[in-house]
């Protein structure tokens, strides 16, 4: 096996955390893995991964090297793409982080058309709502929303979208209809507990600032669990309308104070730093961007960043 070859191999041992995952990808069998990563170690002097109760992880010499390797193999696809030409197609394999809620109702429902654009490129999609490590997690792009923490991150801003305060119509018929930002502390809030979220609730309205600490005896970590708490008439939320999209349009979920303003949400697509953004990368966040742009509940406007 070549040396570009015994790259991809350790590239998918990083990623996958075992041997027989990476074989299973290669084509392979588990042993010819065993052997390369072997050979690899000994050609470098040095030990690239670790024997541990989660599976195989790198040692710093091998997340040193497994960046490296993702380099080059990037840059060799890269190469060949342009070889190709555009109307080739996209191949290989994409790995894409995103909160669950998000993929769920806006990504992959129209996944099928990317793929069938591409027929030759596989997709791993992480559903996760907390910030995962890219690098770590070996992802090629994460689409992320919010204020992005690290101002170190390649990022660029995708759309952005407007948050509500909103209910059920069988919860606000039993609690009431809060008219002003101050009847919200006489509701049971559902508090996200990620970033973004929180039980202090700021509201504008023509120039006035109200900041509202509600009450709540539901949190919860993730936005699929608002979703369910809302949809099972436990309370009252503040969410990104991206969060309720489907009940907004079917008039299961309403908004009430919609002459009060929240601070809207960004969606970006962050990227490793210092790593190539490859061709496939690049047309993931197009369409997704694509789809955003005609997004009723998103500012139609798509943004670098």
């Amino acid at each position: 096996m070549d040396r570009m070859a015994a790259m991809q191999a350790f590239i998918y041992v990083v990623e996958t955390g075992s041997f027989s995952s990476a074989a299973r990808r290669l084509g392979i069998g588990q042993p010819a893995v065993s052997k390369i990563i072997a050979q690899l170690e000994q050609n470098l002097s040095v030990r690239l991964l670790i024997r541990s109760t989660r599976g195989l992880t790198p040692t710093e010499a091998g997340r040193a090297f497994y960046e490296g390797s993702k380099r080059s193999v990037d840059e060799a696809n890269e190469a060949e793409v342009a070889a190709r030409g555009a109307g080739a197609g996209l191949s290989g394999r994409l790995r894409v982080c995103a909160a669950v809620t998000f993929a769920s109702l806006h990504v992959l429902p129209h996944l099928g058309t990317f793929l069938e654009q591409n027929p030759a490129l596989e997709i791993d999609i992480v559903l996760d709502d907390r910030n995962v490590d890219l690098v770590e997690e070996g992802i090629d792009v994460a689409l992320r929303m919010g204020v992005l923490a690290d101002s170190a991150l390649t990022a660029r801003k995708i759309a952005e979208g407007r948050r509500r305060i909103m209910a059920t119509p069988s919860y606000l018929q039993r609690v009431g209809v809060p008219e002003s930002p101050a009847e919200l502390i006489h509701h049971q809030a559902i508090v996200y507990s990620q970033a973004g979220g929180g039980s202090s609730w700021t509201l504008k309205k023509e120039g006035e600032d109200q900041v509202i600490d509600v009450n709540g005896r539901v949190r919860v970590s993730a936005a699929q669990g608002v979703r369910a708490a809302v949809l099972a008439d436990l309370g009252i939320a503040m969410a990104s309308e991206w969060m309720f999209l489907p009940e907004l349009e079917n008039g299961s979920v309403v908004t009430v104070l919609d002459d009060w303003r929240l601070p809207d949400i960004d969606l970006w697509a962050v990227f490793p730093a210092g790593r190539l953004v490859s061709s496939k990368t690049r047309a993931f966040v197009d369409f997704v961007t694509s789809l955003m742009l005609g997004h009723p509940s998103a500012n139609q406007r798509g943004l670098d960043g």
